[in-house]
């Protein structure tokens, strides 16, 4: 006889990561019980998600829908990737009021071969304090953190994924004619650059291959670039782009660093190649007078880049975390979770460059037991034995009890 819960939840599910991995999750938590429900909102939901409900409504319209829709249909918990995304943060907002439980994933706070899921919110809107007292007392009745064997992962399937989703943006849009991105840019523009992304690769390995020889024995700073779409930048950052974010650190080396040090700038794997981020950091290096210190790399094991620099920036990557772990002086220059004292360098980006301050080791392992502990979940977005772990960690965590019994659906 199939296991049936004692009570049955109903989950809402939005936009997801790109691929596979929320179909799956919502098919698992119908063979656990439960019942699932999607709301596309373009094309490319649609397509991964062909049975879900579409929102053909305008922005204005969209509060109103999402309040009728959790009480016609009885959602108890809300399920989505990133919580800055304007349909998402709205459909937040309208769940709490709801008493609706709200999961939010986003890639892990830890790297690699973790991924986030938190209640109500994540980074500059998580829950989880600053303070490392609290971190130290926490920590002390868990466990260390399990070793893991690494997990696969393979960036080109994500980049595909992007192509074909944003494909079906296009081709379908006739069916939503109301719906605006919550990107950055255009998704044609973007779906065109992921094609001469794949055509011009070899080139590009080419040159940063040489750009990683330059810098073997040297003494630099790695800046890890993030997506200008993220909403990481644009939420929990003082920056409107990725571009002013390049500015501020390159004019702060220019006019701080000493003239032994170089910086390197590693642009995101995941980046579609829609602007030309060779071009803009030669611009504002050559701007401020230190073009010849200034090192870009499309590509390169940022591992292998991180262990030999003299320490890392970042606005809020998770690549920090990373650094961190390998005892790498990190500074951050928005919000981040992981931005404590004692963890991360605190006196500004001007002095990190000759005196950056590393993290305290037991300051820093308090805070991944903690987290692994709360809200990390072991598996990866990019390969099918990823997305299973992350399955089976998900199902657990979105299923545990000790929430109010009156919002559920009584099952069978």
């Amino acid at each position: 006889m199939k296991y049936q819960p004692r009570l049955r939840r109903n989950y809402l599910f939005l936009q997801g990561p790109h691929g596979s991995f929320f179909p799956k999750l919502g098919a698992a938590l119908v063979g656990a019980g439960h019942r699932t429900c999607r709301i596309n909102f373009n094309g490319g939901d649609r397509a991964t998600w062909p049975d879900g409900i579409s929102y053909h409504g305008r922005e204005k319209h969209w509060e109103a829908f999402i309040k009728a829709f959790f009480r016609r249909e009885g959602v108890t918990d809300l399920v989505l990737f990133g919580d800055g995304r304007p349909k998402h943060a709205v459909a937040i907002a309208a769940a709490r009021r709801a008493g609706i439980r709200v999961h939010v994933f986003e890639e892990g706070y830890i790297r690699p071969d973790w991924v986030t899921l938190e209640r109500d919110g994540v980074n500059g809107h998580s829950s989880l304090p600053s303070d490392p007292d609290w971190y130290l007392a926490e920590a002390r009745r868990l466990p260390p953190v399990p070793v893991h064997p690494p997990l696969p992962s393979y960036s080109s399937v994500r980049g595909w994924a992007a192509f074909f989703y944003y494909a079906e943006v296009v081709l379908q849009f006739w069916r939503f004619p109301f719906h605006q991105t919550h990107r950055a840019h255009d998704p044609v523009g973007e779906g065109v650059s992921w094609l001469r992304r794949f055509a011009v690769r070899k080139g590009e390995y080419t040159r940063a291959a040489e750009t990683l020889r330059n810098l073997e024995g040297a003494d630099y700073v790695l800046f890890p670039l993030q997506l200008d779409s993220d909403y990481q930048i644009r939420l929990h950052s003082p920056f409107a782009n990725i571009r002013a974010a390049i500015a501020r650190v390159i004019e702060s080396f220019a006019a701080h660093a000493p003239a032994s040090l170089r910086l390197a700038i590693k642009e995101h794997p995941l980046d579609s190649g829609l602007i030309n981020w060779r071009r803009v950091v030669d611009e504002e290096a050559a701007r401020f007078g230190v073009a010849d210190r200034v090192d870009f790399l499309e590509h390169g094991d940022v591992i292998a880049l991180v262990r030999n620099s003299r320490g890392l920036v970042t606005v809020n990557s998770t690549t920090g975390t990373l650094a961190l772990a390998e005892n790498v002086p990190v500074v951050v220059l928005g919000s981040a979770i992981y931005n404590i004292r004692g963890i991360t360098h605190q006196t500004g980006l001007d002095s990190f460059w000759r005196t950056p301050q590393p993290p305290v080791p037991e300051i820093y392992d308090a805070f991944y037991r903690v987290l692994v502990e709360r809200c990390l979940l072991h598996g990866a977005f990019l390969s099918e034995s990823g997305i299973e772990l992350l399955i089976e960690g998900a199902v657990r965590s979105l299923t545990r009890e000790g929430v109010d019994a009156a919002m559920l659906v009584q099952g069978p």
